[in-house]
């Protein structure tokens, strides 16, 4: 009983010595036997987040053991997870499903060999990821994966990419996988559609690429306000989409709707003089032309500068000219599903800018995109027809109504008479100067709707809207029949 009692109390307090010298025939590893009875286990549960990928779970245990009179977990590699030896690690092995598919509104794949330069362009290129694309999508991309550059490719990545199959291994100490602990199923790569017509962008394409200056042609859709055309001749840069350029007389749409919607009546007279004296600054028309007194209509279908110049800042407020360029799209973002940059008109620091930013001019800065949306909002049934734009405050019917028939008088009798449209067409011309100098270069714009088609043309440097870039949406419209 003594023996007993001294071989307990000695254990109780960890005395392994004097628990040998109570012992017959004891082990040499007497003492390490007796601590590792010591011990204890923790289960845990672990979930491992996987960005991009998802979740996985699972159980595992702690062993512990006294140290010093306290706890200790006893270090070994299945403490990260039990199937783990010494000299072994976790890792994933990640398979991409297949790329989706993006495609026009008819069905048909835009991203398919031989498209043309511009539908190349929209749609852009997938390459395997760099830096840059590492640090812009995180995981679980890593450096060699297919991802998109530019267009489409890259707007929608993550859609026409899916999520990878990821496999989480047992890897060894030669950098082998050894075995499979769990696979995350990952998701298919989806569809894009896009509302391309191809229809609408070979005729844009063919109406522009005998331009030897660069030249992009924008089409929409009034009643939904979708894009269904995007050309640029020559590629290499979407000056459709993301070239900004001073609007000139197009914008006067723009100026017109603020006229209108504060009373002028497009049978008010308004005298077109050769120059007007506005702040100090001479307001010239174009090669120096003056018609009298005529009326609004005729002022805007003969794009007098005077006119604009003095009508706007003798009736209107900076803010509500502001407020109209707002309400067709300038100073709003635009996200049609590809980078589009944003259209700008500041507010006139003084009558000087006023005057020239109401003709499109001073610091207006807008795209092709933008003006297209100009066109498309006077003849949409719905407003606003802008892509990607929030809600605006629709146009009055009766401003709308008023513009949709000076923008026929352009075409009939106006500055793009010459250029003999299809009859339907209405539209405006825009002779943009930039540069300095006493007769500055211009780009030719044209933007116009016929039926449920809206446009924009711009020819850089062209010359005159009329002569150059009128002639070209005619050539675009006449394709289409």
């Amino acid at each position: 009983r003594a023996t007993a009692a001294a071989f307990l109390s000695a254990w109780e307090n960890n005395d392994y010595a004097a628990m040998a010298g109570l012992t017959v025939t004891r082990p040499p590893d007497l003492a390490a036997r007796l601590g590792a009875v010591r011990g204890a286990h923790a289960p845990y549960t672990a979930t491992l987040k996987l960005k991009g990928v998802g979740e996985w779970t699972y159980a595992g245990a702690l062993t512990l053991a006294e140290h010093d009179r306290r706890w200790r977990v006893d270090w070994s590699a299945a403490v990260i997870h039990p199937r783990l030896r010494e000299g072994q690690r976790l890792g994933i092995k990640t398979i991409w499903p297949k790329r989706g598919a993006i495609m026009a509104a008819d069905g048909s794949r835009l991203d398919a060999p031989g498209m043309s330069g511009s539908v190349q362009q929209l749609v852009g290129s997938v390459g395997p990821a760099g830096a840059a694309d590492l640090k812009r999508l995180g995981s679980p991309y890593k450096k060699g994966d297919l991802v998109g550059h530019g267009g489409i490719q890259q707007e929608m990545q993550r859609r026409l990419a899916g999520t990878p199959t990821t496999a989480i291994q047992v890897i060894d100490q030669a950098n082998r996988p050894v075995g499979t602990l769990h696979t995350i199923r990952g998701r298919p790569g989806g569809t894009v559609r896009t509302s391309l017509d191809p229809r609408v962008q070979a005729a844009a394409a063919r109406a522009i690429t005998s331009q030897r200056k660069p030249a992009a042609l924008v089409a929409i859709r009034p009643s939904t306000g979708q894009i269904l055309a995007v050309a640029n001749q020559p590629g290499g840069f979407s000056r459709a989409l993301l070239g900004h350029y001073p609007p000139g007389s197009t914008f006067k749409v723009v100026t017109a709707a603020a006229l209108l919607a504060d009373g002028l009546s497009p049978r008010s007279r308004v005298p077109c003089a050769k120059t007007a004296n506005i702040g100090g600054r001479e307001i010239r028309n174009f090669e120096h032309e003056e018609f009298g007194e005529i009326d609004f209509r005729t002022a805007f279908a003969k794009s007098c500068n005077t006119v604009f110049a003095t009508q706007a800042t003798q009736r209107l407020t900076k803010q509500q000219l502001v407020t109209a360029a707002r309400q067709f799209g300038l100073n709003t973002p635009l996200r049609p599903g590809v980078s589009a940059a944003r259209s700008s008109f500041p507010t006139p620091r003084d009558v000087v800018e006023f005057a020239a930013e109401s003709f499109g001019q001073g610091r207006v800065s807008v795209t092709p995109l933008t003006m297209a949306a100009v066109a498309a909002a006077v003849k949409a049934v719905h407003d606003p027809a802008v892509p990607g734009q929030p809600k605006a405050t629709p146009l009055h019917p009766a401003v709308k109504a008023s513009l949709q028939a000076m923008m026929s008088a352009v075409v009939t009798s106006g500055t793009a008479a010459p250029a003999r449209l299809p009859a339907g067409t209405a539209g405006k011309t825009g002779t943009a100067e930039y540069g300095t100098g006493a007769e500055p270069p211009t780009h030719a714009w044209f933007i116009g709707y016929r039926g449920d088609l809206a446009f924009a043309v711009i020819v850089e440097g062209g010359g005159t809207g009329g002569q150059v870039a009128a002639p070209l949406a005619g050539t675009f419209l006449r394709a289409l029949g």
